[in-house]
């Protein structure tokens, strides 16, 4: 039977948040990979390993304490970056710093909490009510901020000098965005895990720049296979009693693979920087240089 998990209450609270995960990773996906950030998602989940940690310790719902940790990561990274540590250097940094404070967090609590494993590998057939409000809650609040500054993003992604003459504020812009990042970590960590959340992030958005498409359109794609594949991968786990957040995974990979065949067996594909033009033109009349607005012409 087709989607036979949608028969239990589970089932549905799974494909309900497996949906709003898919979204929101799939959206800024595309960003984060045009960016070359595709490790800060990494980074940040092994940061929000440290919160669940400390929830765990505390006996805070460990999800609140995940966000607080990556709010504090993104600002740690940006901090670092200040310092003229490399980006890459400093979201290792955080990487190591989070995962050391979640394993001795967990050693003084002697033993290891029997929910850990879920946050570490994903579990979103044993998702509840909480998850799914702290999910939707967190999603709408990376959409809104999204759509809100979609032209901004695009311009910091893609132009970044441009950004800064036209008078954007791209240092606020560039911290706001990891932010969203790492809420994002969190939205998803119940579904695939700490250890596997940067692969939805950034997997469909890789196949969906292979095949070439505008902007637009490139994040539409990344969509529909995240989405895909998080209904697959949750029918293979129900069907087949498989980890959900691998299975997720591996038909992300699937994508990956189909779409590379693609993009090489069909050459007369459209090859183009995907974004639309109008979308990069349509942002000065928005952000003119000081210099335009004032009347000057300098040479």
């Amino acid at each position: 039977m087709v989607l036979e998990f949608l028969m239990y209450k589970f089932g549905i609270r799974a494909l309900i948040g497996g949906l709003i995960v898919a979204v929101t990773c799939a959206s800024l996906g595309v960003f984060i990979v045009l960016r070359r950030l595709s490790l800060i998602a990494d980074g940040l989940g092994h940061v929000a390993f440290g919160g669940i940690a400390l929830g765990f310790w505390t006996g805070i719902y460990p999800l609140y304490t995940a966000v607080a940790s990556v709010i504090a990561g993104s600002l740690g990274i940006h901090a670092l970056g200040r310092l003229r540590v490399a980006s890459d250097a400093a979201i290792a940094i955080m990487f190591s710093a989070g995962l050391a404070i979640g394993v001795v967090l967990i050693s003084l609590a002697q033993s290891a909490p029997a929910d850990l494993l879920s946050y570490l590998f994903g579990t979103i057939l044993g998702i509840n009510d909480n998850d799914v409000i702290l999910a939707a809650c967190l999603g709408i609040i990376v959409l809104v901020l999204l759509s809100l500054l979609w032209k901004e993003w695009i311009a910091i992604t893609l132009d970044p000098d441009f950004a800064r003459v036209a008078g954007m504020p791209v240092s606020i812009l560039e911290i706001l965005f990891t932010i969203l990042v790492g809420l994002t970590v969190v939205v998803a960590t119940r579904l695939v895990g700490v250890l596997l959340v940067s692969s939805l992030m950034v997997i469909p958005a890789i196949a969906a720049i292979q095949l070439r498409l505008p902007f637009r359109r490139t994040v539409f794609a990344a969509l529909c296979m995240a989405i895909i594949s998080v209904i697959v991968g949750l029918q293979l786990s129900f069907s087949y009693n498989l980890a959900s957040g691998g299975a997720i995974v591996l038909v992300t990979i699937v994508f990956f693979i189909l779409t590379t065949l693609v993009s090489r067996l069909l050459p007369r594909i459209k090859r183009e920087l995907p974004v639309e033009p109008w979308e990069h033109q349509c942002l000065v009349p928005l952000y003119e240089p000081a210099d335009k607005k004032n009347g000057e012409n300098k040479i």
